[in-house]
């Protein structure tokens, strides 16, 4: 060998050299050597609401979880879709929308299985919810959404809702005779609260705080964190603890987001999405009182519901069973009824 080619092969030799030492050195890449990944995480409402401070815990846990591989920035208060929440949904099926934390109810209108959450009445409590989520029929409704091109990584639960409104405190259905009550754009809101006696009025949340000061409308109802995130007290002077309906949230993905990531990614956004629902579970129950108390303080009257209007309010609920079994759908309807039955 000449003298060229003994050092050309020298050099050669320390350049490997030098590139597996600094490979060594490095460590692998972060995410199963993927790319870094960045998911902008949409929400309806501000950070200081419950949904908007476990959308934080869930980017917190993202990080660790990733090691830093992917990153999530929360965007508060609907900016990112306009306040429109069904074009929310159409956006995320589409890719438009990375990633999005959205009530059931409006899934509901794709995936019409997903009422099934909101019959009233069905839960006793959200330990009893949390296993439905969890549980087989969380697992076929997680299947419907990603045949609309949505990954459900995780389904949140949310205390029973409330009913407030300015004209008296609601203790049977009869109290809600004549009132407006705001209500989401959902049949099976509709049809309830049509059958309690109430006239439901449907309204962009945007809308409902000035519908409520000018009287367009009388009431709303939404878990107690709404009209105390929303300062409802300034408008309304009943809240009545009616826990008509245990909604959730769903936390998802669009598909062409989740294909771009590594089955590393994946595993990480899913850990961290388990872990946030336990969360938001034990974090709710600690703020409900205190945010229930504040309203009180701030003016409000808050009543509990009688015996016998909380059965007249469950037989209002069965009455409508069958109407309830053609929105769902008969099978997963009888499926939802037999699981809660059971426990």
């Amino acid at each position: 060998m000449n003298t060229t080619t003994r050092a050309l092969t020298g050099v050669l030799a320390c350049t490997l050299a030098a590139t597996v030492l600094a490979g060594c050195a490095g460590g692998a890449p972060s995410g199963g050597g993927a790319p870094p990944a960045k998911i902008q995480l949409s929400i309806p409402d501000p950070l200081t609401s419950s949904v908007g401070v476990s959308a934080q815990h869930f980017a917190d846990q993202v990080k660790k979880s990733s090691n830093g591989s992917v990153t999530v920035t929360v965007v508060p208060n609907g900016t990112s879709f306009s306040g429109d929440q069904n074009a929310a949904v159409t956006r995320l099926q589409g890719g438009s929308l990375d990633a999005l934390i959205l009530s059931t109810s409006v899934y509901a209108a794709v995936v019409p299985e997903m009422n099934a959450i909101s019959i009233p009445y069905l839960f006793k409590d959200t330990t009893e919810e949390a296993a439905f989520l969890t549980g087989e029929p969380g697992k076929a409704l997680k299947e419907k959404l990603a045949a609309k091109d949505t990954v459900a990584l995780s389904f949140l639960t949310r205390t029973g809702r409330e009913i407030t409104n300015s004209v008296r405190p609601i203790e049977q259905p009869s109290d809600l005779k004549g009132l407006k009550i705001r209500v989401p754009g959902n049949p099976l809101w509709t049809d309830y609260f049509s059958k309690l006696g109430a006239s439901p009025t449907t309204m962009a949340f945007s809308e409902v705080f000035t519908g409520l000061q000018t009287g367009t409308i009388d009431g709303q109802e939404n878990p107690i964190e709404v009209p105390w995130t929303n300062k409802f007290s300034e408008v309304q002077k009943y809240v009545s603890l009616t826990n008509h309906i245990n909604d959730a949230w769903v936390l998802a993905l669009s598909s062409k987001k989740w294909d771009t990531l590594s089955e590393d990614q994946k595993k990480a956004l899913t850990a961290a999405s388990e872990e946030t629902a336990t969360f938001k579970t034990g974090y709710d129950a600690e703020q409900s009182k205190k945010q229930l108390d504040e309203l009180k303080a701030k003016g409000m009257q808050a009543n509990e519901v009688s015996a016998s209007g909380l059965k007249e309010f469950k037989a209002a609920s069965e009455s409508l069973y069958p109407t309830f079994s053609t929105l769902i759908g008969k099978e997963f309807f009888d499926k939802a009824i037999a699981f809660t039955a059971s426990k």
